[in-house]
């Protein structure tokens, strides 16, 4: 090496240390703030594997019935844009088929919040500001994010393995699966990255995450559709598709594995070449200027520039899940065929009134819980403004508080019903073009709006946290996480009435088909109104911030 060449190497070695100062804090920082955050989706995952592997075990325990579900599921266009075609009738093969869908999308939610949490929220919020004035690099910030959700991966997958080999099933391919999942988490840690870059704001990087996760969907929905051994080239498009092509418990092909990781380290080297080449706070697509002259007429027109777009997003997915769903109801019977323990889940789930109309109330209480995730976090964006200390130059003016929560609420409480009613009338009009009843469609719609009050009971106890203990307002995602898998995995499990009870889906009647008193409604739109107005009365009385 020439005289030159030495000092421009050190100096390169230099400057890379100092852009990475501090990392190791960060991250002790980043795993402190994260030590229920994370333990809690990874234990999800576990639970989840472990779960399915035992009710594959228990309701399909002869190979005959599990080769018929897996040529039924096969069969069914609309089950493999759902949930991926079968590649194996084992018991591995069946226990991972649903997980793999369903796992992949909540650990690409997981790395979302993780990394834009640490990244771009620390920006937004100032804080990321006072840590650089200290001894940080340029780019510690990005890597402690990143080291953060590479340790939440690398537990999912091992919880995930264990989890399956706990059950007895073989440990090549419950290593295969854990491998998959956590492949699956690295590169959408590494688009959460790049998006942090890219954009002005968490929202908008979430927002940017979340799209780029729902176009990963739709390529592996419309390619699984029209294959039944998932080579369609759309499906290789989407990385969600690629935990599932590893094929865990048939034939292992373990070099997919790699395409994770190769595409995980491509996005993320350009995360930090854009880390490099900006300020703090600072981004790489520009926010479209505003008008000369304002146009939001007070709070409840603020509240519709803020909320407008997640309403869009959430109506566009609902209605085209409702759709689908809607469609197979008319071939549930065909679906589950003579299995009688999967008819009573369906049952227990939607009521005894008629197999259709037991899936078709089952759907409905799926899209109430799901609405509920909505509505909340309309209530928690709130706190979002607060925290920001966006909402405090408005309230020291002439909007009186209650007002302002008004237009939030608005959107959470009525939004909530938008969200019910496009649902219900998509997943009517799938049905009704798959029975031939095309009058379904608005009993249909009513079953599915008729969850509101249950979404909006949640929603109140949100409006309660927020108002008292704003501190503690997270905690309504651990109510609404609660009550769906309650009501998902309960029946399932055939958990005991008083688990059951804990959520309010639970008390109000299965429609369509059963028995649509009155009185389960009242009251809890009663406890619903009651909840709403400690929570403002509360919010009324304390400090902002």
């Amino acid at each position: 090496m020439t005289a030159v060449a030495q000092p421009a190497a050190a100096a390169r070695r230099d400057g890379s240390r100092r852009d990475l100062a501090g990392t190791g804090a960060l991250l002790r920082l980043a795993l402190r703030r994260d030590r229920v955050l994370i333990p809690v989706w990874v234990l999800l995952l576990a639970v989840l594997a472990v779960q399915n592997a035992a009710a594959v075990e228990q309701f399909y325990p002869t190979a005959a019935e599990r080769a018929e579900l897996v040529a039924s599921m096969n069969a069914n266009s609309s089950m493999r844009a759902v949930y991926g075609p079968a590649f194996s009738s084992s018991l591995g093969g069946l226990a991972v088929w649903e997980m793999l869908t369903i796992g992949s999308v909540l650990i690409a939610i997981m790395n979302m919040i993780i990394v834009v949490r640490h990244t771009r929220e620390e920006e937004e919020t100032g804080r990321q500001e006072l840590l650089s004035a200290a001894m940080v690099g340029r780019r510690a910030p990005l890597t402690s994010a990143l080291l953060a959700a590479v340790i939440a991966n690398a537990a999912a997958a091992a919880l995930v393995t264990l989890g399956l080999i706990g059950t007895g099933l073989p440990a090549g391919g419950s290593l295969a699966t854990g491998l998959a999942l956590g492949g699956t988490g690295l590169v959408f840690a590494s688009v959460a990255a790049l998006a942090a870059q890219l954009t002005e704001s968490a929202r908008l990087a979430k927002g940017l995450t979340g799209a780029v996760l729902g176009a990963a969907f739709v390529l592996r929905a419309a390619g699984d559709s029209g294959t039944t051994d998932g080579s369609s080239p759309l499906a290789w498009a989407s990385p969600l598709a690629w935990a599932r092509n590893v094929r865990p418990f048939a034939d292992e092909r373990l070099w997919v594995l790699l395409l994770s990781p190769v595409l995980a380290a491509a996005v993320t080297a350009a995360a930090y070449e854009l880390a490099g080449r900006r300020d703090i706070g600072a981004s790489f697509l520009a926010t479209r200027p505003g008008p000369a002259t304002g146009r939001i007429s007070g709070p409840y027109g603020l509240a519709w520039r803020l909320q407008r777009g997640s309403l869009l997003g959430w109506g566009t997915g609902l209605a085209l899940a409702g759709l689908v769903f809607g469609a197979m109801a008319e071939g549930a019977g065909d679906l589950l065929g003579d299995n009688e323990q999967s008819r009573e889940i369906i049952e227990r789930m939607g009521g005894a009134s008629g197999l259709t109309d037991a899936f078709l109330a089952a759907m409905a209480g799926l899209f109430g819980m799901i609405t509920a995730i909505y509505a909340v976090s309309a209530v928690l964006r709130m706190r979002g403004e607060e925290t920001s200390e966006r909402a405090e130059p408005i309230l020291a003016g002439a909007v009186p508080r209650l007002r302002w929560a008004a237009g939030h609420l608005l959107f959470a409480f009525a939004g909530s019903a938008v969200l019910l009613t496009a649902c219900g009338l998509a997943m009517g009009a799938g049905y009704g073009l798959a029975a031939g009843e095309p009058g379904a469609v608005w009993r249909v719609t009513g079953a599915v709006l008729a969850q509101a009050p249950a979404v909006w009971a949640l929603t109140a106890v949100a409006v309660l946290l927020l108002g008292a203990v704003p501190e503690a307002a997270a905690a309504a995602w651990a109510l609404v996480g609660g009550a769906l898998v309650i009501g998902w995995l309960g029946p399932a499990l055939d958990l005991p009435r008083a688990v059951m009870n804990l959520t309010p889906f639970t008390h109000l009647p299965k429609l369509p088909g059963g028995d649509p008193a009155a009185a389960p409604y009242l009251w809890m739109l009663l406890a619903a109104a009651a909840l709403t107005a400690a929570g403002l009365a509360a919010f009324r009385r304390r400090d902002i911030g």
